[in-house]
């Protein structure tokens, strides 16, 4: 069994009761199961083609801390953080590791039937939803990074809308590092939108501090007959920082997603999606973006799953990497016999301003029905020097039309974002991304305004 693994494996089994004593019974539930998985199957090797570029072994191997005990962090994250996005009116929550933190007094108020709260909470008063629904996606796949982090979280948090519940503010979710020592969180994250539902969801990663951190997340997404979800995820960290994000979404009939991953500053990224149609008439629409340079890594791994008939789905990536930085995109499109009349288009386009960056790319199709209309494609070049030559006849400097060209291209990825404010304030972010690079990007702050 690999080092790596097996300190986790003890670590667990020399400390389950505490494990078991932080959490609630639906986790605890499930813990046997995954450690199974772990012991017979072990982690993935780069062999394994879903994890052929991200060397799992040597991410895991660092010995991080795990705040076992959960203990509270020391900080208000309201008065030493905030992430604002003027004019999108989010109802706005921190996490601090795998703690919800309270929500402000004067936070406005949630409709009637809308839940945002922690899972051991939802799980005191709603058990049987919980139960009903925690793991049920998750487990199908038996990956085992999804089942490293079902070993060890402790808590996470729930987003529950109600059927029929149309939501007017975005929820924002804030991910906060802070620690005195290197430190590792697992934490689950549920989504549940009811039948003919509308909501928005933001979350973001930040880190107050330079420590390094390893952070495993399992998302499950449920979205019921009809309903309507918007989606997105902003990482902006440093390069200490490492992100295991594993989502699986199931959509019923007649329901919209949209869902974007935007990647401004990391160490090591690799998130996974999991997105499965399991009614007729649904739509998604998958978008991303990455801006990498230095050592960054970031791996994107998609599998959309047509299951069912007179579906769409529309996945477009971006990458921008300088320096020495390595990016990785494998996308499948899998349309089952019974998928008929599916509808669906997958690009992947790659910008390497640097000669020594590093994309590998891996657009896939595989379809077993034969009324369908499909494509795929993928691209990785570098600047176009007849736009460096015209700007520079316009007296445009070098260096500022290498970062015009650049922002540009990935602004495609950005324009996918449906709401307004939150669309101009990352095209700002990325701006500020591509001008201040590497060095003046480690720690500095980008959305926050400290108080």
């Amino acid at each position: 069994m690999e080092s790596s693994l097996r300190q986790y494996i003890e670590l667990y089994s020399d400390n389950k009761a505490l494990i078991d004593a932080g959490s609630c019974e639906p986790m605890n539930r499930m813990r046997p199961l995954a450690l199974q998985r772990l012991e017979q199957h072990g982690l993935p090797s780069r062999k394994v083609e879903e994890y052929k570029y991200t060397d799992i072994e040597q991410v895991l191997a660092p010995d991080y801390g795990v705040n076992l005990r959960r203990l509270a962090i020391g900080a208000d994250p309201y008065q030493a953080y905030k992430c604002s996005v003027p004019g999108l009116g989010t109802s706005l929550y921190y996490m601090m590791g795998d703690r919800l933190c309270p929500a402000r007094k004067d936070q406005p108020v949630l409709p009637d039937g809308v839940y945002v709260g922690s899972m051991t909470d939802f799980a005191a008063r709603y058990p049987e939803q919980l139960a009903e629904h925690y793991g049920r996606l998750a487990q199908t796949e038996q990956d085992s990074l999804t089942a490293l982090n079902t070993l060890l979280a402790q808590d996470g948090v729930v987003i529950r809308v109600a059927p029929g519940v149309k939501l007017d503010n975005a929820i924002q979710v804030v991910n906060l590092g802070k620690s005195d020592i290197d430190l590792m969180t697992n934490r689950r994250v549920m989504v549940i939108i009811g039948d003919g539902a509308i909501a928005t969801l933001l979350f973001c990663d930040h880190n107050l501090d330079r420590s390094r951190y390893l952070t495993t997340q399992v998302g499950e997404v449920f979205v019921g007959k009809g309903a309507s979800l918007s989606l997105c995820e902003i990482e902006e960290t440093h390069s200490g920082n490492t992100l295991i994000d594993n989502t699986y979404i199931a959509q019923q009939a007649g329901s919209r997603i949209d869902v974007g991953y935007f990647t401004l500053h990391g160490g090591v990224t690799r998130r996974m999606l999991r997105q499965a149609f399991e009614g007729e008439g649904a739509e998604a629409k998958v978008y991303g973006g990455v801006i990498g340079d230095g050592t960054q890594h970031t791996d994107t791994n998609l599998l959309i799953d047509h299951r069912r008939g007179k579906c769409k789905s529309d996945v477009l990536y971006k990458y921008v990497l300088d320096g020495q930085s390595v990016g990785a995109f494998a996308g499948k499109v899998l349309v089952r016999k019974d998928a008929q009349r599916t509808d669906s288009q997958e690009t992947n386009a790659n910008l390497c301003v640097s000669p020594q960056a590093r994309m590998y790319t891996q657009p896939m199709l595989e379809i077993y029905a034969d009324d369908v209309k499909c494509n795929h494609g993928s691209t990785v070049g570098r600047l176009d020097n007849q736009a460096l030559l015209y700007m520079a006849q316009r007296g445009i400097p070098e260096d500022e039309a290498n970062l015009l060209l650049q922002q540009a291209f990935l602004d495609e990825a950005i324009r996918h974002i449906t709401l307004e404010p939150l669309r101009e304030r990352l095209t700002q972010m990325a701006e500020r991304r591509f001008r201040y690079k590497l060095k003046s990007c480690e720690g500095c702050d980008l959305c926050a305004q400290k108080r």
